[in-house]
């Protein structure tokens, strides 16, 4: 057994109350803190107990770690004293009201729900841009014959009811594993989610308000968002937000800077980027160029091309010829080896560098190379593939050699991302240095806001934990020099401050961009809004069964590209919408309500049996989709169903291959192989279609989704909404008898039928649904059996049948982590063209 305790010798309690300041200390040593000089460790000594003693978080580790191996009973000792203990609990109360200071207070425009101040978002836009550079950006190589450089990203539009609006900037790089079309359908899912949502003005606390509020208002997973839409989604927010308040990005960030007086005198320092490129002197001499307009700082990219000794060699000349008064930053970008690392750091030891960021191409030699060379270092890269959680990441990271953090916003995830890091950095007493991605003026504008708020904080946290005061940091807003013409007609401007010197960039300056920010049109290539769904209802008969099929529709424009989504029991083709919308800039989405479901109405003539006599089944649907696929379009279309549509669209992909190009199946089964598996399900489903006819569909929704396939989808926070739209279906008696008619059950198996499977298949599956994870493998080996092979010839994997999961989510995938999916079925359609 393990005991831990407490010591701080007293009452402590009475110490965080007012009496504390009013009592003379005599009084309240000997009636309210009762200080006592016992000493634990010479009780544990005559009880033969072993003790340890802690007065550190280290120390308290080490206890641990040695009580948990001893083989004895164990007390340790977290010795602290009664002024300590006041003095931290005065430390959080000021934080948190710090933090209750930052909420912003109602005005008569805000409306209240459930307790907190919102305001709802009108609609959303977006328009893509391809902005002119003076030079390649340094972040990839470029063929030596290119002569035109470009950067290319969105523009988002946010308004909110009022009129109010903000904007922000998605610029993202391939280098990052995002490219424009992957952004695109997140922008184009996001404009459907964010139309009607409401927006809390707690957000601006950046503590993890914005993870939550993607969670609970959009039900998308925060981490699933690609970062440069984050990034750009924070940014329209934030100064929607500052818009609605008539303020700007700083004053929401920190409302305590206030004033005429202080904008007009916040300034960032900017740090000049250079490519190391060229001979020692030449590089010297564009620095001193540099130097000469009022950098104080400069980025040298290193490890670029040639040897660590040629990069020694340019930092040596740069030293030489600016002096020692300007600080320098290295950058190689994890492209040495901890052996040319260790060979450049000991040739520019003398050369006084700030620091020298990612200079070993392994991540666990980071800490390795701060202890031999000596050479202090920043973390980039490190930063950038961070994730979820960065703490936990960061916390292996506070070694003295690392001095510095580079965080790029639109890399790492946006402002709350960045302000997290950052915030963890200035408290382990290391340099938060905001960087851009060659971004226009209207991010860098925000990111000049961002960096003074940063800087203001690193103030407030060097006061409350007894820091010195770092120096003034220059951040890493130089790439404002490639941009040969910007997405504003009133573009921002830095340069040299006359009351300083130095070059730097103003809030004040980067507040006229975002207030007076007028689109450039010459770099406008295209405008999205958002897409109107077409609805009609199509009339058709198939071996007997007549129905009016409710069909919706988006991106009439692609024929031969086109989806048709199926959805599950209970479900209807408005499940699809949000996915469709994502999805309709490369093809023509097509959702169908099935028989018996939502706006498609049997026509039983009166006869409340003629839908059993008709046969329905679930090879009669799948004829009768056949022919509203014709009624589509000529050619062939891409399946995507779920569950109980997925067993139709699996029907369909094998035994109507002349109108199937390929099918996406989420969470479907070909049915079951044995005979009474299949006559138990029989009976269950019909005793289901009975209950839902005999107690209602309320009733049945209740018991449906109270089973274990759904353990997962009930953790949703959209969930209660979802099983609302449940209760729209207005035919329950057709609902009950597709239930039964289209029962796993009585459905033929199509196991032997995948043994010859010519039509492409691709299985999505919740990594939380065990189930149907099974069943995909299933599926994945009796296709790879019947052709002979799991494996192409060239060791590839079988090209008709692909198995995804779908991280985080169950059942039903599709509506509980939308994005991952997406994306899964875009790549297989690319495939597939």
């Amino acid at each position: 057994m393990t005991i831990v305790v407490i010591n701080n010798h007293g009452g402590a309690i009475f110490s965080l109350l007012p009496l504390a300041d009013r009592v003379r200390p005599r009084i309240l040593n000997q009636y309210f803190y009762t200080s006592h000089n016992i000493s634990i460790r010479e009780l544990c000594v005559a009880h033969g107990v072993m003790h340890l003693h802690a007065t550190t978080k280290l120390d308290f580790e080490e206890a641990l770690f040695t009580s948990q191996h001893g083989g004895m009973d164990c007390v340790i000792e977290v010795e602290s004293c009664i002024d300590t203990n006041a003095s931290f609990h005065s430390t959080l109360k000021t934080f948190a009201c710090q933090a209750a200071d930052q909420v912003i207070k109602p005005s008569s425009q805000d409306s209240i729900l459930d307790g907190t101040l919102l305001c709802r978002v009108h609609r959303m836009e977006y328009s893509l841009f391809r902005m002119p550079l003076c030079a390649p950006h340094t972040m990839v190589s470029v063929d030596g014959g290119t002569t035109s450089f470009h950067r290319e990203g969105f523009i988002l539009t946010l308004y909110f009811e009022d009129g109010s609006f903000g904007l922000g900037e998605v610029s993202p790089l391939d280098i990052y594993k995002e490219n424009l079309l992957d952004v695109e359908e997140q922008l184009r899912f996001l404009i459907h989610m964010m139309k009607g949502s409401h927006i809390s003005c707690f957000l601006p606390l950046l503590k993890g308000s914005f993870s939550s509020w993607i969670w609970s208002n959009l039900g998308i997973l925060p981490c699933t968002l690609f970062p440069s839409v984050r990034c750009g989604l924070e940014m329209a927010i934030l100064n929607a937000i500052a818009n609605r308040k008539g303020s700007n990005l700083l004053g929401i960030l920190h409302p305590q800077i206030v004033g005429d007086i202080f904008k007009s005198s916040s300034t960032v320092q900017i740090c000049a980027l250079v490519d190391s490129s060229g001979t020692p002197t030449q590089v010297a001499d564009a620095i001193a160029t540099l130097v000469e307009e009022g950098f104080t700082a400069v980025k040298i990219k290193v490890a670029r091309c040639g040897s660590p000794l040629q990069d020694a060699a340019v930092i040596q000349e740069v030293r030489k010829k600016v002096g020692y008064h300007i600080k320098i930053r290295a950058d190689a970008n994890r492209n040495w080896t901890y052996d040319e690392a260790i060979q450049f750091g000991s040739l520019v030891k003398d050369c006084d560098l700030q620091y020298i960021e990612e200079p070993v191409q392994i991540e666990e030699d980071i800490i390795k190379f701060c202890k031999e060379s000596g050479l202090p270092v920043a973390l980039d890269e490190t930063i950038d593939n961070i994730g979820e959680h960065p703490l936990i990441k960061l916390s292996k990271y506070a070694h003295p050699g690392i001095v510095a953090v580079v965080i790029k916003p639109s890399v790492v995830g946006g402002f709350e991302n960045a302000a997290i890091i950052a915030q963890w950095a200035q408290q382990h007493q290391k340099m938060a240095v905001v960087s851009a991605a060659f971004e226009s003026s209207l991010g860098l504008s925000a990111y000049i806001q961002f960096s003074c708020y940063l800087n203001q904080m690193n103030s407030e946290i060097c006061t409350m934990m007894n820091y010195p005061l770092a120096s003034s940091i220059a951040h890493g807003l130089g790439t404002y020099r490639w941009l040969k013409e910007d997405l504003t007609t009133t573009p921002l401007k830095i340069n040299r401050n006359p009351r300083s010197g130095f070059v730097e960039a103003s809030v004040a300056d980067s507040d006229r961009v975002l207030q007076q920010f007028q689109i450039n049109g010459n770099i406008i290539h295209r405008r999205v809004t958002g897409e109107q769904v077409c609805i009609y209802q199509l009339p058709l008969d198939s071996k007997g069964l007549s129905c009016s099929i409710k069909i919706q529709e988006i991106g009439q424009g692609y024929d031969d590209n086109v989806f048709v989504f199926l959805h599950g029991f209970l479900g209807t083709g408005e499940d699809w919408i949000a996915i469709m919308k994502a999805l309709s800039g490369c093809g023509r989405c097509v959702s169908i309500d099935l028989p018996g479901h939502g706006g498609t109405k049997i026509q039983s003539h009166g006869d409340k049996d003629a839908v059993q006599a008709s046969g329905l089944c679930v090879e009669v649907v799948a004829d009768l989709l056949c022919k509203v696929i014709e009624h589509i379009t000529p050619g062939k279309v891409t399946l995507v169903g779920y569950s109980m549509g997925a067993r139709i669209a699996l029907c369909m992909a094998l035994k109507l291959t002349k109108k199937v190009k390929g099918a996406i199946i989420i969470s479907g089964s070909p049915g079951l192989n044995d005979g009474m598996a299949r006559k138990i399900r029989r009976a269950e489903d019909d005793s289901r279609a009975r209950f839902l006819v005999a107690y209602g569909l309320k009733h049945f929704l209740d018991t449906w989704y109270a089973g274990e396939l759904w353990n997962s989808l009930r953790e949703h926070p959209h969930f209660h909404q979802i099983a609302a739209n449940r209760l729209h279906h207005g035919d329950v008696q057709s609902l009950a008898k597709v239930l039964s008619a289209l029962s796993v059950g009585r459905q033929l198996p199509l196991w032997e039928d995948l043994k010859h499977c010519k039509t492409p298949l691709l299985l999505i599956v919740g990594e939380k649904d065990k189930k149907f994870k099974t069943i995909a493998q299933d599926m994945f080996l009796a296709i790879g059996s019947g052709n002979g092979k799991l494996t192409g010839d060239d060791g590839a994997p079988n090209d008709l049948c692909e198995i995804v999961e779908i991280p985080d989510c169950g059942h039903a995938a599709h509506l509980e982590n939308p994005l991952p999916v997406i994306r899964a079925l875009r790549q297989f359609v690319t495939k597939l063209n």
